[in-house]
């Protein structure tokens, strides 16, 4: 299994060569069952910069089941995952190859599926079967979108094809554009939509959470991007629409994350988080090409499509970091760890790897797609116009903030989990996970590291991707290469290393030259201090949590105590998701109330049901 998925990813590196080297290549197309459609398939710029995700994510996680994942220990599920993620990876592949809703829905919905069977893959744990059925209503909710959105397509252009949108009627379009969003944005998690990605990535095995976290979300973000790029002139709305969710996605993705104590449900948050940064950038991009600005466009898709690529390495690389933990210790909650770098120094540092990448910080590649983003909405603050002026007046200081508090949450993560002493047995036995598991996070952490430094490599795809987005070619003085400091952004990171290196070097030499002498640190007052008086993560986020209570509506469960020696005593809290738990559960409870009654109309009783039939006919015929 593992080697015939890794052979289609070589495949696929091999169409994403040839397209480098020759550029677009003529369409395939095929006759489809249904009539008045085709099969069409065709790779554009745009196509390949999600399928570099596509392949990277899918074949580290590929060798990183080997270890994490031996069939030879899960003799009862090894193989149904295995083909599982394999059938999913040809989805998506084919899914951002597809040029007809036709083929479109049929990868789409083979993706959704594959996906499930994947998150499900432990079945006999009711969480696992909670989260896993949830993800699944959601995607047919969003299926049922795009159904609207392909009939109502065609409808308009006669075709199912994705042609040009010019000439169909604004009300219509925006109709279109509504449905997609929900469809779209509900596979991508962007707020209020997300509310399957927290169970379902904390659920499913971690090499499992890398794929769905670094690309499948990502479909939806590809959705979004290739039916915007159909309308030449979008209403200004759709731009402001896309910030103001993107907003929303970051700033409350960054702050539940930090009330979580599940270490994967924490990262499952930081989706969100990055979702709505990238959402950011799309409704910028939208905006510059509703009001004629191409640097807009440039920068905000520039630095959308390349949050793609970036969120794509650190968030896997994270998944695969905190996989190894769980690997290694057998637990998921961020309070039962700590002093892990000690025993798992690899892991530790390619965790920090991907927590410096995800907050934002120079010198790796999410301060680049971050930078460009900020360099569009910056542009944007000196237009007169006032819907963009307010909608990136409100985005660039909310960018800021979710950097800040996205560094707050990891210094935390990191630690708790890895620095300190260890809180539990689970940390007792920990040891370095093998090298199938750390080689695909090494390989991970060098992308981190490259696009950081060296932005130009990756830029004339970028450039191409654009210029496809848009359908002409932007302006030289518009391009990519001249509106972002690319060459400054590389001299800095280089320059940043080699302070780091330098400080690194001196200290190490001070250490060594050194005297040393062994003593206790500050014990509080304590004769015998304990891994107990440590932080724990909920400690250390309290004021945080507390600063967002209006959003997060946190809950906690503290004893009172009263007596001068009390016995043992628990504290406990917890930040539940509101839109799962305050909204979405009380409808469905309510629904099921309601509905419950008519459960007696069916009896299995044939002529009870052909007498509902008389019954409807009659009132028909009556209202007639």
């Amino acid at each position: 299994m593992a080697v015939g998925l890794l052979a289609g990813c070589g495949l696929g590196v091999a169409a994403i060569t040839q397209f480098l080297i020759g550029g677009a290549s003529a369409p395939l197309s095929l006759q489809s069952p249904i009539a008045a459609a085709r099969f069409t398939i065709e790779i554009d710029a745009i196509s390949v910069v999600f399928l570099v995700p596509i392949l990277l994510v899918s074949a580290g996680a590929v060798v990183y089941g080997l270890s994490y994942w031996k069939q030879s220990e899960h003799e009862e599920n090894g193989r149904r995952l295995s083909f599982w993620l394999g059938l999913l990876t040809a989805a998506m592949m084919l899914l951002v190859a597809a040029r007809d809703g036709i083929l479109f829905l049929l990868a789409w919905e083979v993706m959704a599926v594959s996906a499930y069977f994947c998150i499900s893959v432990e079945d006999e744990d009711a969480n696992t079967r909670q989260a896993s059925w949830l993800y699944l209503s959601a995607s047919h909710l969003a299926t049922l979108c795009l159904f609207g959105v392909f009939a109502l397509m065609a409808a308009a252009t006669g075709t199912f094809g994705f042609v040009s949108l010019t000439g169909v009627s604004p009300a219509l379009m925006n109709v279109m554009f509504l449905l997609a969003l929900i469809g779209f944005g509900t596979k991508a998690g962007i707020m209020p939509m997300h509310i399957w990605l927290p169970g379902a990535h904390a659920q499913a095995p971690s090499h499992v959470s890398a794929i769905m976290s670094g690309v499948v979300i990502k479909m939806g973000i590809y959705g979004l991007v290739r039916m915007v790029s159909l309308v030449d002139v979008p209403p200004v709305w759709w731009g402001v629409v896309l910030l103001t969710l993107g907003v929303i996605s970051g700033v409350l993705g960054v702050a539940f994350a930090i009330g979580q104590h599940d270490i994967k449900r924490l990262l499952a948050y930081h989706s969100i988080e990055n979702i709505g940064i990238i959402v950011m950038g799309l409704g910028l991009a939208v905006l510059g090409r509703s009001l004629g600005r191409p640097d807009w466009v440039v920068l905000g898709m520039a630095g959308a499509l390349l949050h793609v690529w970036n969120h794509a390495t650190f968030k896997s690389l994270l998944f695969f970091s905190a996989g190894s933990v769980i690997h290694a210790t057998h637990t998921r909650e961020i309070d039962q760890l700590g002093g892990l770098q000690k025993t798992m120094p690899a892991t530790a540092f390619f965790f920090l790897i991907g927590a410096v990448a995800i907050c934002g910080l120079p010198p790796l590649n999410g301060f680049v797609s971050e930078l460009f983003i900020y360099l569009g909405l910056f542009q944007s603050l000196a237009v007169e116009s006032k819907a963009s002026f307010a909608a990136a007046a409100f985005a660039a200081p909310a960018l800021a903030l979710i950097g800040g508090l996205a560094v707050a949450c990891f210094v935390k993560v990191y630690g708790t989990v890895f620095l300190g002493a260890g809180r539990g047995e689970h940390v007792q036995h920990a040891h370095e996970a093998s090298l199938s598991m750390t080689g695909p996070m090494a390989v991970l952490a060098a992308v981190c590291v490259l696009i950081g430094m060296a932005p130009r490599l990756v830029a004339p795809l970028l450039q191409q991707a654009v210029n496809t987005w848009t359908g002409k070619v932007v302006p030289e003085v518009y391009q990519l290469a001249s509106v972002a400091p690319l060459g400054w952004i590389s001299v800095g990171a280089a320059t940043l290393v080699g302070l780091l290196a330098v400080i690194g070097l001196v200290l190490h030499w001070r250490l060594i030259a050194a005297e040393r002498a062994t003593s206790l640190t500050w014990d509080c007052g304590y004769a015998a201090p304990s891994p107990r008086m440590q932080y724990t993560s909920s400690s250390f986020a309290e004021m945080l949590v507390d600063l967002f209570r209006w959003a997060l509506i946190p809950q906690k469960h503290a004893p009172r105590v009263r007596a001068l020696f009390p016995d043992d005593k628990e504290f406990y809290s917890h930040t539940p998701d509101i839109v799962l738990d305050r909204v979405v559960r009380p409808i469905v409870a309510f629904l099921y109330r309601v509905f419950f009654f008519f459960r007696y109309m069916q009896q299995g009783n044939m002529q009870a049901y052909l007498l509902y039939i008389l019954v409807m006919l009659v009132v028909l015929l009556m209202w007639r």
